[in-house]
Parts: C-alpha cells; structure tokens; sequence
C-alpha cells in the first residue's frame, strides 16, 4: 500500500427514516417522472386523435424517451438514495453521506458550525419527515440530513446544538 494513501471512510451509522423512500417517490413524481409519463400519454393521444399513421414509429419512440427512463427513475432512484443516505453525530464532529447517483460525504467539525436548521417541506410533513441543515463556517456549504423522522430531526438539531457549544472554537 503506497504512504500517501487516503484512508477510507466508513459509511455513517444512522440510516434516515424508510418513510424517505416514499417522499422520494412522490418528489419523482411531482418533478420528473410524471411530466415525462404526462407528456407521453398527451402526445399518444394527439397522435391517435389527429395522426394516426405516426403510430407506429412514435409509440416505440415515446417508450424509449418517455416511458422507460421515467418508471425506471421512479422506481430506482429512492430505494438507491435510501441506500446512500446516513449520517452520525460524533463528538467532534457530525458526518453525512447524501446522493444517489452523484454520491457525496461530509464531515464538519462542531468547533465550526454556526446554525443547525429544521425545515419540513408539504410533502415532508405528510410522512413525518424533516431535513436538518448544520450550517458551518465552511466554503463547501450546508450539510443537509433529508429524510429524518421529526423526532430524529429535532433530537438532532438539539445535539448539533449542545455538542458545538461544549466543543471549544479554533483559536484565532
């Protein structure tokens, strides 16, 4: 093993709620998948009603474009991003890992955050869930901790809280 290998990083401890993977669902279903199924059924039935010779080269087409990668989102995307999403409160730190096809780990150290939020969207609210955001000093952004129960998320938030006022600042 070379000297100047990274060392791995293990995945966080806590998964999120499985109730995320059905607002995941609905998301992909209110911004993507059913536009695309909306959008394909609307052009099927104007071909039919005024275009009926296109039928046959535009049904396969709106399958392949439309159909196929919005059922394949709706189906793959949540249970993969609920593969993906976890996070841990250490005692320095509070480490995540979100994403689904574009997969990302964060870590912050609580000597550095500087507010810990609590947002619960519509369709959050409707399955219990909430999303913690911990903003730091940091360049790289916000953590965000989606798809948490509301109790998680406010048990959460008031740990993040007491742990970066116990932990001392960087000294300046």
């Amino acid at each position: 093993m070379p000297e100047h290998a990274a060392p791995l990083l293990r995945p966080p401890r806590h998964r999120v709620d499985p109730r995320a993977r059905r607002w995941w669902t609905v998301q992909a279903l209110l911004t993507l998948s059913g536009p695309m199924l909306c959008t394909a059924v609307a052009m099927a039935v104007l071909a039919v009603l005024f275009f009926p010779g296109a039928l046959p080269w535009l049904g396969p087409l709106l399958l392949v474009v439309l159909v196929l990668p919005a059922v394949g989102y709706l189906l793959v995307m949540p249970r993969w991003r609920y593969s993906v999403h976890a996070w841990e409160l250490g005692g320095r730190a509070v480490y995540a890992a979100s994403g689904w096809f574009r997969q990302k780990r964060r870590i912050a150290p609580l000597s550095r955050v500087q507010t810990v939020d609590t947002v619960r969207g519509p369709i959050q609210r409707r399955y219990g869930l909430a999303t913690v955001t911990v903003t730091t000093a940091s360049t790289a952004g916000d953590i965000k901790i989606a798809g948490l129960s509301d109790a998680n998320a406010e048990e959460l938030s008031r740990r993040i809280g007491e742990a970066a006022q116990d932990v001392p600042g960087d000294a300046a």
